[in-house]
């Protein structure tokens, strides 16, 4: 009779055990979605030119997996554009963070994608495979609204054999300011 009891009781009781556990693992999974924009000064690989445009973000971050994410991002170099030269680029892949402290979070990241050029006069237009190598840093200013500075390096191995290419690859490279927003 006093092993049923006490059986019984471990049962009933277990279920708060378990309820006790969940809250934690329940915020050590927890999820964050940042998006933002940011304006970027780059130089496109392709006769010197330098351009401006907008670029947009998201960013998904969680904690169960330590301080890995992924990113993705598009970019939109319409700005200096000499003779009707632009450049887009539309990357995603992963991102790691270094936590040095809550103000101020340093990244990495690797992108793959699309980019696309329309050649100056409008006399072809180009869709290449694009790889990204880059990194950061933000600033927090608020609780959800961060500062961030970025600079990418991007590799475009199958642009070859345009002319007005020094090298067998376009590599646009460079840098980029703006704000981002935590909406979870």
């Amino acid at each position: 009779m006093l092993f049923r009891s006490s059986a019984i009781c471990s049962i009933l009781l277990s279920s708060l055990w378990a309820c006790a556990q969940s809250v934690p693992d329940a915020k050590a999974g927890f999820e964050r979605i940042r998006v933002g924009g940011y304006y970027s000064y780059f130089d496109t690989g392709y006769s010197g030119y330098r351009m401006t445009g907008p670029s947009a973000f998201i960013d998904w971050s969680s904690s169960a997996l330590w301080h890995f994410g992924a990113e993705a991002e598009g970019r939109w170099l319409i700005g200096n554009a000499p003779n009707n030269f632009s450049q887009y680029t539309y990357l995603a892949g992963p991102r790691y963070r270094f936590p040095i402290g809550r103000r101020v979070q340093p990244y990495a990241k690797f992108l793959m994608g699309a980019g696309e050029v329309n050649f100056p006069y409008h006399l072809a237009h180009g869709g290449y495979f694009a790889i990204a190598v880059g990194g950061g840093a933000e600033l927090a200013m608020r609780r959800r609204w961060r500062l961030r500075v970025d600079y990418e390096y991007q590799i475009w191995p199958d642009a070859v054999g345009i002319p007005g290419i020094p090298s067998p690859a376009l590599k646009p490279n460079g840098v980029s300011a703006g704000i981002s927003y935590r909406v979870f």
